[in-house]
């Protein structure tokens, strides 16, 4: 199989190459697609020194499969593209997210609803992956009325200028600046622009993005989106109302049954989710798992996931692996 990677030089093209070569993913031929300023540029997969194209030569090469990390902008110009020339597009960006023309997928909860038609599919939100994992299984069972979400989220959310950003003010270095304000030893309730309701994209995304992947609008969400300095893995505080009861052992009990969610949830052990358990892994973990006592059916959970792996890459690649296990390519 013909394999692009579209923004193969950023952080989240760097892990997918590297999710690729873990599992194993049919590769016959590799395209690493970025920027005119990065064509030429040599980078190693599996052993193989392969020079870095531009975006219309990899169309021109017709791949059968393109995985775009390229942002909103690029992705709005090129993804019909590829398309166009019968490729099928995997977008990590927020460019398709939300037509109604285009899925919306995460593996273990819609992938069943791609079809051979499907030649630009959307990847989610990063913090949308990890809430949706764990939310969907109880959603199905006791149906969710109202979901509160505080999310507490990576500098490598926001790519490698944040992440320099961070390491030269935790080295006392001067240097260029991705936010308005030091993330060392801070905590920005800012992630992505502000709208004009007063919440920021990241937060809006949040609150749109898992009704779509449901397939259920008779549900809300309420999110606050913050940045602290974390090098990587993003966590969330999640308070969720359900229109039926529930026993905390039974929640418990489904999510452990979930595929690719891990339950880390001992008080007793100061046992739960922390970035530093989810770095480089793709399960998603979820913990502090106990009743709201100020409101009826209502649940507090935590929920941990590396978002390049589950929140990007590895989402992206999972699609791809339905795609080419169900013969839609």
């Amino acid at each position: 199989m013909k394999v692009a990677v579209v923004g193969a030089t950023g952080m989240v093209g760097e892990v997918m190459l590297k999710v690729l070569k873990e599992r194993n993913f049919p590769i016959s031929e590799l395209l690493l697609v970025a920027s005119e300023r990065s064509v030429g540029k040599q980078i190693s997969y599996n052993g193989q020194s392969i020079s870095v194209i531009g975006l219309a030569d990899a169309v021109t090469a017709r791949p059968d499969l393109a995985i775009f990390s390229a942002g909103g902008d690029t992705s709005l110009i090129w993804a019909p593209k590829f398309a166009a020339a019968g490729t099928t597009v995997i977008d990590n960006s927020s460019a398709w997210r939300m037509d109604p023309e285009k899925k919306l997928v995460v593996p273990e909860i819609n992938a069943n609803k791609l079809t051979k038609e499907d030649k630009i599919i959307a990847n989610p939100n990063c913090s949308t992956i990890q809430l949706v994992m764990v939310l969907a299984p109880l959603h199905a069972k006791y149906k969710m009325k109202r979901v509160v979400v505080s999310t507490y989220q990576s500098v490598s959310g926001t790519g490698v200028k944040a992440v320099k950003q961070l390491e030269n003010e935790m080295a006392g270095i001067q240097g260029e600046m991705a936010y308005p304000y030091p993330i060392n030893r801070n905590a920005l309730p800012h992630c992505d622009t502000f709208m004009e309701n007063g919440y920021t994209k990241e937060e809006m995304k949040l609150a749109r993005e898992p009704q779509k992947i449901l397939d259920d609008r008779t549900f809300s969400i309420s999110a606050t989106a913050v940045r602290i300095p974390t090098a990587g893995g993003h966590s969330e505080s999640v308070n969720v109302e359900f229109k039926s009861d529930f026993e905390l052992n039974e929640v418990r009990r489904i999510l452990k049954n979930t595929p690719g969610v891990i339950v880390q949830d001992n008080p007793d052990t100061n046992t739960y989710p922390m970035p530093v358990y989810a770095h480089d892994k793709d399960d998603v973990f979820v913990g502090r798992i106990r009743r709201d006592e100020t409101q009826r059916k209502t649940l507090n959970m935590w929920i941990v996931a590396d978002n390049l792996r589950k929140g990007a890459a590895t989402n992206a690649i999972q699609i791809a692996e339905y795609l080419v296990d169900n013969e839609l390519l």
